[in-house]
């Protein structure tokens, strides 16, 4: 009872903080909105710092963490999905922020809203504080009326730890070789956090986990060292690309054999892992979900080759090359799930919610399908 209590008096101390929060928010995102005579232009640009076309995406990994331990509530599994959407949120825009002198070097993200002005540094900063408050008190939601043991526990520490890493790389992971592991790290532990919140990880959690750390790795140390190549060595940004010796000329790019093995060699880790339940730990599985499985990873092998082939540096065609591999990465997993969940329209569900959610919103703020602003 004690423990509940104090548990309970948590939750009441984080909502009172919450609600001060949320009426310092309202104060200055109101003084924003109506300083300004179009409106819509405010509007677009908190949904563009708040990622909304791509949190169909950011936020599944815990919820694929909890489905490896058997949870299929839908209110459980909402909670989880919007804890996971403030994790994100929250690494995103501390990003954003931390990044702001670096991004007005790069012509094309100057729309990012930091960058632009349209929206306040502080008003960023006041969501991310926002967020971790809001995403504590959804964690006493989830677990209300339930005994905290050491599996919870542990899922709290993970989230605690990842929030801790991820603000570490926002701020100093440019001036770190080798910070992207902070984050792949980071983003590993969010998906942790779903699965010991409800259970004992499988064999399935443990290989999903280091997939969701390969994942994150590449897509921070390779897309994003591609990504930004034209920009970074500008304010002295020390990551593993320009280590490696990808280099700008003009706009001619070089990239060097060692990093590409770089690039291929987490691909290649990834896609034995995949198969790995199946070959290794016996899992049962149909004839057309392997035929799918190898399609899908073919199809990030090929676009993982075509970006690392480029020779001139574009930057729309790197957001559609990143973006493709980014949707088919959505399914690897969902696809493996398939004969290993209950039933296959959960798999279904994690394959098409992140590209339906992108597809849904994305025109309404003003991009491109396939080529995100980053």
């Amino acid at each position: 009872m004690e423990h509940f209590y104090s548990l309970r008096q948590c939750n009441i101390f984080l909502k009172y903080l919450i609600n001060n929060l949320i009426n310092l928010f309202i104060r200055k995102a109101h003084k924003d909105l109506f300083s300004s005579d179009d409106y819509m232009k405010k509007i677009v640009a908190y949904a563009r710092l708040l990622r909304i076309p791509g949190i169909g995406g950011l936020a599944i990994p815990p919820v694929i963490g909890a489905i490896t331990v058997g949870l299929f509530n839908f209110y459980s599994l909402t909670l989880v999905f919007i804890i996971g959407t403030l994790a994100a949120l929250y690494g995103f825009i501390l990003n954003d922020f931390a990044d702001i002198e670096v991004d007005k070097l790069a012509k094309d993200l100057h729309g990012k809203p930091l960058v632009s002005g349209d929206i306040s540094s502080k008003t960023a900063l006041i969501i991310c504080v926002f967020f971790i408050l809001f995403s504590f008190l959804l964690v006493g939601a989830l677990w209300y009326g339930q005994t905290i043991d050491y599996l919870k526990f542990g899922a709290l520490l993970s989230l605690f730890i990842a929030g801790i890493l991820g603000s570490i790389y926002d701020f100093y992971g440019k001036k770190i070789v080798g910070a992207d592991f902070l984050v792949a790290i980071s983003v590993a532990l969010v998906f942790l956090f779903g699965a010991l919140s409800f259970g004992q990880p499988t064999i399935i959690t443990w290989i999903i986990f280091i997939l969701t750390f390969n994942q994150i790795l590449h897509m921070n140390a390779v897309e994003g060292g591609i990504k930004d190549a034209d920009h970074d060595p500008q304010m002295g940004v020390k990551n593993i690309a320009s280590t490696m010796g990808v280099r700008m000329q003009d706009v001619k790019i070089t990239i060097p054999g060692a990093f590409k093995i770089f690039s291929i060699g987490i691909r290649l880790f990834s896609a034995v892992l995949l198969f790995l339940p199946f070959v290794l730990f016996n899992y049962n599985f149909y004839v057309w979900q392997i035929v799918i499985l190898a399609l899908a990873i073919f199809g990030v092998l090929f676009f993982s080759f075509k970006l690392l082939s480029i020779k001139i540096f574009n930057r729309n065609k790197i957001r559609k090359y990143i973006a493709i591999q980014s949707f088919l990465r959505y399914s690897l997993v969902p696809i493996m799930l398939i004969s290993i969940v209950p039933s296959i329209l959960y798999s279904v569900i994690l394959i098409i919610f992140p590209i339906a959610w992108y597809i849904v919103f994305t025109p309404l703020i003003g991009e491109k399908l396939f080529r995100p602003r980053m």
